[in-house]
């Protein structure tokens, strides 16, 4: 089997969203090699004045989004009526399809807010498609325990892991997309079997991760292709997500919060939301 090796060290960016709140940007919307990947961005404070503002409404078309909570919440609200509390360890999916407005406001207003929005492209049959919304709690979400004390959380899409699958409620992402929370403790190692051609990356919080170059907390590595991937703690051990899909290889044209193949695309999606029609279908 070939072995994935590392293809890039990219480290996470300090900057402001919604109503200014703070985040570390790991990965921004013109990273066509991260594909199906757009965005993925950390929240991470104790200080309100970093996140009280929170993301007021705002449109999207021709994404989804996936959010991991690990400490703190959000609320979700919708123009379909949507409404779901997002808690310690939960999660959420949305996708936007043809069109939704929603806003994400923090449940505190003190303490450690602590979590991550990941962006994945939908495909052009179906950045159209009707808005879909699913949340799962972190009772929901498996947890396992491997012999070496090591534990993995997968919150979104399934993984196979020694011919098991893990699978999370949150299962109908686009491009094969799915993400798991891991931790490994000081100098274990963890081996994992995945299609050749897929998208894989790893974004260290906490620790660091050993992969042939050291990758600190705060970075995030996109590996080579290949059929297999070894990842190893470093001496205080690591917590990073781990995220893989299959790479859509369409155009892509980004503004703001739409994301389709085309210019005309764009300028139709930015036409409907000042006409109030963003979600109506063509």
């Amino acid at each position: 089997m070939n072995t994935r090796v590392v293809q890039q060290i990219l480290p996470a960016r300090s900057s402001r969203d919604g109503d200014g709140v703070r985040i570390q940007r790991v990965v921004g919307q013109r990273q066509h090699d991260m594909d199906p990947f757009l965005m993925l961005d950390e929240i991470r404070s104790d200080d309100q004045a970093d996140y009280v503002g929170g993301f007021p409404p705002h449109p999207h078309r021709g994404i989804e989004t996936l959010t991991y909570m690990l400490s703190g919440g959000f609320v979700h609200e919708d123009d379909f009526g949507n409404r779901g509390e997002l808690r310690n360890g939960g999660a959420q999916w949305m996708s936007s399809g043809r069109g939704i407005i929603h806003s994400e406001m923090p449940l505190i207003h003190e303490g450690l807010l602590h979590g991550f929005q990941l962006w994945i492209n939908l495909p052009a049959a179906h950045k159209l498609k009707a808005p879909e919304y699913r949340q799962a709690t972190a009772e929901e979400l498996p947890l396992i325990t491997l012999e070496n004390g090591a534990t993995l959380r997968v919150f979104g899409g399934s993984w196979q892991l020694d011919g098991r699958t893990l699978g999370s409620p949150l299962d109908s992402m686009a491009a094969a997309a799915r993400s798991l929370d891991l931790h490994l403790p000081a100098a274990t190692a963890l081996r994992l079997e995945l299609p050749a051609s897929d998208t894989l990356l790893a974004y260290v919080y906490e620790g660091a991760l050993e992969v042939g170059s050291t990758i600190q907390k705060g970075q995030l590595v996109r590996f080579s292709t290949g059929e297999q991937v070894t990842l190893t703690a470093g001496k205080q051990g690591v917590r990073l997500l781990l995220l893989a899909g299959t790479p859509l290889g369409e155009p892509i044209v980004q503004h703001g919060p739409f994301v389709m193949n085309t210019e005309a695309e764009i300028r139709q999606a930015i036409a409907d939301y000042h006409a109030g029609s963003l979600s109506n279908t063509h």
